[in-house]
């Protein structure tokens, strides 16, 4: 918790746990735990605008808060950056994707009054706003379509929840609602398909369907869980108090599992069938695809089946055998007798447990195995029989479809009364101590939560929800506009987005970020009303040129008198080269994509599940989808993406690094991808420009740059155009022509093949470059 030198309060480490259903606490209210106050504890309290000499400069309340600051430290701001900058900066910002040569024209070429607001409402308007959106907030959820751990099998339906996120941000769902769905959709709006999809924000944990210890693993989901939600929406690093009391913020271990057992009794369908007259176009193209391949291979499943069913008895029994002491006391113990514990258990083994698979993997083991108990000829023979068929099945695997499901995944309570949590001594699952209620950390507050079960739910998660989505609860509003304000600035008011606690950094502008705070709430939580009042600010608008005056008094640009530049993420750098060659596939939501990769890392075999590592999408469109729809595989990251620092799904991931090394160099211009790009984007150019090679230039500056090249960079380009021109024509006259030239000609009789391999050359160099890889 950050705090002035001398003004922290200590608070009390225990805090009384929640009531449930109604309060039961009786000691009197001067005896309860004193409310931190710490600079982000305290309430959100609309500050004063302050006075500026500058008046004309503020355009929002944004700019006086900014302007404040620099005028005390003698400092001017920036000039405005020039249209056609500007119009780049907040395409990628909010889009992260390039403008068109024609958006960037209209807008400079706009002397309306309200130009920039229109280009505002326009980018906002935009499903590409979602999308961009989506992929910051993915981030946060430690979104993957693949469970990780050494298995990592695929999740068929996680790219539902993807589809939510970027729906939500392009319908402007307030952010509360954004919030309760997510944390407790199931509870709260049970009918409601959407909401249940929701919740799979917090089932994006990595996870390891072959843990022998069911009850552990329990606590290692819903340890994931707690962390998760703390650094996400109340930007505190909770995870630390899980082994020990919190060395610098006040919070206990004990509180950490108050906290945790809210999520006691959760748990995750992942094969909820789609309700009725929901399925897309998507759904009902892999129901007839599973169709045809079901009907192709009943015969020979069949035969599997006949050969598997003499040990499947024998076959669960080992399976379940195999789990941990607590595991099994729950597994074999008859329904009647199970209590919340015993229920969480059995539905996770059914779950994870395939009676087909587990079957097969026990005949394999007692034929193989000649040491083994219950190894005979007999099983021998039928696995030598299951092996044949396996084979024959495989045969079919191009029938299966890639991707897609006909379910949902969802968050579900099993009961209303909870399993129990316990204390862990440091941390470790074997050592529980006193057992705890859900409960809110004095640190935050120490607010009491109702919880009140409902018919099928213990209400926890609902009453959680509530909570974090409260008006009243300063945390939630402060961390989401400081992330917001970072996605625009590059680094948020709070350079610590996960950490608001005494590690982390005090905010350069609290009063902004009060300001920025308290008025979305005030907007309904409207993201949309956020950030148009951010794009639209005098600061957003100010030029990145370096300058002296401000690097002297502050040299980490923390006042913002100068626009901070900022490193395309590795997203935008793809998105916008599929962009500008005009390649990319404009097709929101849907399963996800496999673009090509290097052959070394494919694995097309399907395993018992119809799991494969990587098999490419039969439609090339798909190639070409924006890169948030690409197939997130925690194992095998897309390659073009993983040079540039892109997210860690094992986690919450809160703010991109920026690293500098060769191996990026080296992807863009070695990769073949790349290359078609580049050639893709030089047939477009000429297509556009006409056969004058100067209008060629200007035009490929116009799509990358968003500007006109000048006199001394035109001057360059040509001249790499003519040595590259040579290079070329020597491998002609050696007999080779390996270059890549132009594609997507219209006319191909307008180029010299030499001078238009030379042309992609240029592209792809100029495609290359810190100019394309750098907002300004």
């Amino acid at each position: 918790m950050l705090v002035r030198k001398g003004v922290y309060i200590a608070v009390m480490l225990a805090v009384t746990s929640s009531v449930i259903g109604a309060e039961t606490d009786s000691k009197p209210a001067a005896a309860k735990a004193a409310v931190p106050n710490g600079w982000a504890y305290q309430p959100v309290k609309a500050p004063e605008l302050p006075a500026v000499k500058q008046g004309k400069w503020v355009r929002t309340p944004i700019d006086a808060f900014v302007l404040a600051r620099l005028e005390e430290k003698g400092i001017k701001p920036s000039p405005e950056a020039d249209r056609s900058t500007f119009i780049r900066r907040a395409t990628l910002d909010a889009w992260g994707l390039l403008p068109t040569p024609e958006e960037v024209k209209a807008f400079v070429d706009d002397k309306s009054p309200n130009a920039y607001e229109k280009l505002v409402d326009r980018l906002l308007a935009s499903h590409h706003f979602g999308e961009r959106q989506a992929r910051r907030w993915l981030d946060l959820a430690r979104y993957a379509d693949s469970s990780g751990f050494q298995n990592d099998a695929t999740r068929p339906n996680n790219w539902r929840y993807r589809d939510y996120v970027i729906k939500a941000f392009n319908e402007d769902k307030p952010f509360d609602r954004f919030i309760k769905e997510q944390v407790a959709g199931d509870e709260l709006w049970p009918e409601s398909q959407e909401a249940r999809i929701a919740t799979g924000f917090l089932g994006g944990y990595p996870d390891n369907a072959n843990s022998r210890d069911l009850v552990q693993r329990k606590y290692q989901i819903t340890t994931d869980i707690t962390d998760t939600i703390g650094e996400t929406f109340l930007a505190s690093t909770t995870g630390c108090a899980r082994c020990h009391n919190h060395k610098s913020d006040k919070l206990s271990q004990k509180e950490y599992f108050q906290l945790q057992a809210f999520f006691a009794n959760t748990a995750f369908d992942q094969r909820r069938a789609l309700d009725k007259g929901t399925e897309t176009a998507w759904d009902k193209k892999f129901a007839e695809q599973q169709a045809k391949y079901r009907e192709a291979t009943k015969e020979i499943r069949d035969k599997q089946a006949a050969v598997l069913a003499p040990y499947k008895e024998a076959g669960i029994k080992y399976q379940k055998e195999r789990y941990l002491t607590d595991s099994r006391e729950s597994i074999f113990k008859p329904e009647k007798e199970w209590n919340a514990l015993d229920r969480w258990v059995n539905f996770r083994h059914k779950s994870v447990f395939n009676p087909d698979t587990d079957t097969a993997g026990y005949l394999r083991l007692t034929a193989e195995n000649k040491d083994h108990a219950d190894h005979t000829p007999d099983r021998i023979t039928a696995w030598k029989e299951y092996q044949k068929l396996q084979a024959e099945l495989r045969k079919f695997d191009n029938l299966r479809p890639l991707s897609g499901s006909v379910n949902i995944t969802t968050a579900v309570e099993l009961g209303t009364d909870s399993p129990p949590t316990f204390v862990r001594f440091g941390g470790i699952h074997e050592r529980p101590t006193e057992e705890v209620q859900p409960g809110i950390p004095a640190l935050w507050g120490g607010d009491k939560v109702s919880i009140t079960p409902t018919a099928n739910s213990s209400g926890r998660r609902s009453a959680l929800a509530g909570w974090l989505a409260s008006a009243n609860n300063p945390l939630t509003a402060r961390v989401y506009v400081n992330r917001v304000w970072s996605q625009y600035f590059d680094k948020g008011i709070v350079g610590t987005p996960a950490d608001f606690g005494r590690a982390g950094e005090k905010p350069t502008h609290p009063e902004l970020l009060d300001y920025l705070a308290g008025n979305f709430v005030k907007n309904g939580w409207s993201v949309k009303k956020l950030q148009r009042e951010i794009l639209l600010s005098s600061v957003y608008r100010q030029a990145s040129d370096e300058r002296q005056d401000v690097v002297k008094v502050d040299p980490k640009n923390e006042l913002l008198a100068v626009y901070p530049r900022k490193r395309l993420e590795a997203e935008e750098i793809r998105d916008a080269l599929l962009y500008a060659s005009g390649q990319l596939t404009d097709v929101v939501g849907g399963p996800s994509v496999f673009p090509p990769i290097a052959k070394v890392l494919e694995n097309g075999q399907a395993d018992f599940d119809g799991n494969r590592q990587w098999t490419v999408s039969k439609d090339k469109a798909d190639w070409n989808r924006r890169s948030i729809y690409i197939f997130s595989r925690r194992s095998l990251p897309y390659p073009l993406l993983q040079n540039f620092d892109p997210a860690n799904p094992s986690q919450a991931h809160h703010k991109r690094d920026v690293t500098t090394t060769p191996l990026q160099a080296l992807t863009l211009f070695n990769s073949d991808i790349v290359v078609n790009w580049s050639q893709a984007l030089a047939g477009r150019i000429i297509n556009e420009a006409g056969k004058d090679e100067s209008a060629q230039l200007s035009r490929l500056y116009q799509i990358l740059f968003a500007r006109e090249p000048n006199k001394t960079e035109k001057a360059a380009l040509k001249a790499f155009l003519a040595k590259e021109e040579g290079v070329v024509q020597k491998k002609v006259a050696a007999g080779k022509f390996e270059a890549a030239v132009p594609s997507g000609l219209k006319d191909p009789s307008v180029i010299n093949p030499v001078r238009g391999a030379a042309f992609v050359d240029l592209v792809h160099t100029v495609a290359n470059s810190s100019d394309f890889a750098y907002r300004f």
